[in-house]
Protein backbone atom coordinates (compact mmCIF):
# COMPACT_ATOMS: atom_id res chain seq x y z
CA UNK A 1 0.00 0.00 0.00
CA UNK A 2 1.42 3.34 -1.06
CA UNK A 3 0.86 6.29 1.27
CA UNK A 4 0.65 9.25 -1.08
CA UNK A 5 1.49 12.73 0.23
CA UNK A 6 -1.07 14.32 -2.15
CA UNK A 7 -3.87 12.14 -0.78
CA UNK A 8 -2.83 13.04 2.77
CA UNK A 9 -3.20 16.72 1.90
CA UNK A 10 -6.91 16.02 1.37
CA UNK A 11 -7.64 13.72 4.32
CA UNK A 12 -6.24 11.35 6.90
CA UNK A 13 -5.63 7.86 5.51
CA UNK A 14 -6.77 4.89 7.60
CA UNK A 15 -5.34 1.45 6.91
CA UNK A 16 -6.30 -2.07 7.95
CA UNK A 17 -4.07 -4.39 5.94
CA UNK A 18 -3.18 -8.08 6.07
CA UNK A 19 0.01 -9.35 4.43
CA UNK A 20 0.40 -13.08 3.87
CA UNK A 21 3.76 -14.79 4.53
CA UNK A 22 6.41 -14.23 1.82
CA UNK A 23 4.83 -10.94 0.64
CA UNK A 24 7.31 -8.86 2.67
CA UNK A 25 10.97 -9.94 2.58
CA UNK A 26 12.41 -10.00 6.10
CA UNK A 27 15.76 -11.46 5.05
CA UNK A 28 17.24 -14.92 5.47
CA UNK A 29 17.10 -15.05 9.29
CA UNK A 30 13.40 -14.28 9.82
CA UNK A 31 10.44 -16.18 8.36
CA UNK A 32 6.90 -14.92 8.70
CA UNK A 33 4.64 -17.81 9.77
CA UNK A 34 1.20 -16.16 10.07
CA UNK A 35 -0.43 -13.23 8.26
CA UNK A 36 0.90 -9.82 9.31
CA UNK A 37 -2.05 -7.70 10.42
CA UNK A 38 -1.48 -3.94 10.53
CA UNK A 39 -3.94 -1.19 11.25
CA UNK A 40 -3.76 2.49 12.01
CA UNK A 41 -3.69 5.79 10.18
CA UNK A 42 -1.41 8.17 8.34
CA UNK A 43 -1.73 11.93 8.49
CA UNK A 44 0.09 14.94 7.14
CA UNK A 45 1.86 17.29 9.54
CA UNK A 46 3.00 20.63 8.19
CA UNK A 47 6.08 21.90 9.97
CA UNK A 48 7.15 25.53 9.56
CA UNK A 49 10.87 26.26 9.55
CA UNK A 50 12.45 29.68 9.56
CA UNK A 51 9.71 31.96 10.86
CA UNK A 52 6.60 33.24 9.08
CA UNK A 53 8.09 33.20 5.56
CA UNK A 54 10.14 30.06 6.12
CA UNK A 55 9.93 26.72 4.46
CA UNK A 56 6.99 24.38 5.07
CA UNK A 57 7.98 20.73 5.48
CA UNK A 58 5.33 18.06 4.95
CA UNK A 59 5.92 15.24 7.42
CA UNK A 60 4.00 11.98 7.37
CA UNK A 61 2.95 10.63 10.75
CA UNK A 62 2.07 6.92 10.97
CA UNK A 63 0.29 5.65 14.06
CA UNK A 64 -0.76 2.04 14.35
CA UNK A 65 -0.07 -1.48 15.46
CA UNK A 66 1.01 -4.77 13.94
CA UNK A 67 0.84 -8.42 14.91
CA UNK A 68 2.31 -11.58 13.38
CA UNK A 69 4.20 -14.73 14.20
CA UNK A 70 7.76 -15.28 13.00
CA UNK A 71 10.31 -18.06 13.03
CA UNK A 72 13.99 -17.56 13.82
CA UNK A 73 16.85 -19.91 14.72
CA UNK A 74 17.65 -20.82 18.32
CA UNK A 75 20.87 -19.08 19.36
CA UNK A 76 22.29 -22.34 20.75
CA UNK A 77 21.08 -25.26 18.61
CA UNK A 78 19.85 -23.48 15.44
CA UNK A 79 16.45 -25.24 15.56
CA UNK A 80 13.52 -23.06 14.42
CA UNK A 81 11.74 -21.11 17.17
CA UNK A 82 8.35 -19.50 16.69
CA UNK A 83 7.79 -16.09 18.29
CA UNK A 84 4.61 -14.02 18.38
CA UNK A 85 5.19 -10.32 17.74
CA UNK A 86 2.91 -7.44 18.59
CA UNK A 87 4.00 -3.83 18.37
CA UNK A 88 2.49 -0.36 18.48
CA UNK A 89 4.19 2.41 16.55
CA UNK A 90 4.03 6.19 16.25
CA UNK A 91 6.45 7.24 13.49
CA UNK A 92 7.39 10.46 11.77
CA UNK A 93 8.75 10.61 8.22
CA UNK A 94 10.22 13.77 6.73
CA UNK A 95 11.03 14.42 3.04
CA UNK A 96 14.54 13.30 2.20
CA UNK A 97 16.84 16.31 2.05
CA UNK A 98 14.59 18.49 4.21
CA UNK A 99 17.30 18.71 6.86
CA UNK A 100 20.14 19.20 4.35
CA UNK A 101 22.19 22.34 4.56
CA UNK A 102 21.63 22.80 8.26
CA UNK A 103 24.59 23.32 10.49
CA UNK A 104 25.95 20.10 11.97
CA UNK A 105 24.63 19.72 15.51
CA UNK A 106 24.19 16.88 17.93
CA UNK A 107 21.01 14.91 17.32
CA UNK A 108 18.31 14.89 20.00
CA UNK A 109 16.41 11.72 20.94
CA UNK A 110 13.31 12.99 19.12
CA UNK A 111 15.30 13.69 15.94
CA UNK A 112 16.86 10.22 16.05
CA UNK A 113 13.39 8.74 15.63
CA UNK A 114 12.62 10.58 12.39
CA UNK A 115 12.64 8.56 9.19
CA UNK A 116 12.83 9.94 5.67
CA UNK A 117 10.81 9.37 2.52
CA UNK A 118 11.62 10.29 -1.06
CA UNK A 119 9.27 11.19 -3.87
CA UNK A 120 5.54 11.40 -3.35
CA UNK A 121 5.23 9.19 -0.27
CA UNK A 122 6.21 5.85 1.19
CA UNK A 123 5.29 2.19 1.08
CA UNK A 124 3.51 0.83 4.14
CA UNK A 125 5.22 -2.53 3.53
CA UNK A 126 8.66 -0.90 4.02
CA UNK A 127 7.55 0.64 7.32
CA UNK A 128 6.14 -2.68 8.54
CA UNK A 129 9.29 -4.57 7.52
CA UNK A 130 11.39 -2.18 9.59
CA UNK A 131 9.05 -2.42 12.59
CA UNK A 132 8.98 -6.24 12.54
CA UNK A 133 12.78 -6.43 12.34
CA UNK A 134 13.06 -4.01 15.26
CA UNK A 135 10.67 -6.19 17.29
CA UNK A 136 12.62 -9.43 16.71
CA UNK A 137 14.46 -10.43 19.90
CA UNK A 138 18.24 -10.32 19.59
CA UNK A 139 18.66 -13.79 21.09
CA UNK A 140 15.99 -16.48 20.91
CA UNK A 141 16.25 -19.85 22.66
CA UNK A 142 14.13 -22.93 22.00
CA UNK A 143 14.19 -23.48 25.77
CA UNK A 144 16.24 -22.46 28.80
CA UNK A 145 17.64 -26.00 29.04
CA UNK A 146 18.88 -26.01 25.43
CA UNK A 147 22.28 -27.75 25.29
CA UNK A 148 23.22 -26.30 21.91
CA UNK A 149 25.60 -27.80 19.36
CA UNK A 150 28.81 -29.69 20.04
CA UNK A 151 31.67 -27.32 19.18
CA UNK A 152 33.74 -30.19 17.73
CA UNK A 153 31.33 -32.32 15.67
CA UNK A 154 28.30 -30.01 15.39
CA UNK A 155 25.71 -32.51 16.66
CA UNK A 156 22.60 -31.12 18.31
CA UNK A 157 23.14 -32.11 21.96
CA UNK A 158 19.40 -31.88 22.65
CA UNK A 159 18.79 -34.78 20.25
CA UNK A 160 21.84 -37.02 20.77
CA UNK A 161 25.02 -37.16 22.79
CA UNK A 162 28.36 -37.13 21.05
CA UNK A 163 31.62 -38.89 21.86
CA UNK A 164 33.82 -35.80 21.54
CA UNK A 165 36.28 -34.92 24.28
CA UNK A 166 34.46 -32.54 26.59
CA UNK A 167 37.46 -30.45 27.59
CA UNK A 168 39.65 -29.81 24.59
CA UNK A 169 42.63 -27.65 25.44
CA UNK A 170 43.47 -24.47 23.64
CA UNK A 171 46.83 -25.02 21.85
CA UNK A 172 47.87 -21.44 22.58
CA UNK A 173 48.27 -22.38 26.28
CA UNK A 174 50.35 -25.55 25.69
CA UNK A 175 53.67 -23.78 26.34
CA UNK A 176 52.53 -22.83 29.85
CA UNK A 177 51.82 -26.44 30.86
CA UNK A 178 55.56 -27.13 31.25
CA UNK A 179 56.19 -24.31 33.71
CA UNK A 180 56.78 -25.56 37.27
CA UNK A 181 55.97 -23.36 40.21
Amino acid sequence: MFIDIRELELHRLDFDETFQPEVIDFGADVRQRTPLVANGHAELLKEHHGGSKGEVIEDIRLVGSLATSIETACARCLEPVRTDLSRDFDLLYRPQGADAGQEELSVTQAEAEIGYYSGDGLQLEDVLREQVLLAVPLRVLCGEACKGLCPQCGKNLNVEACSCESQQSDPRWDALKNIKI
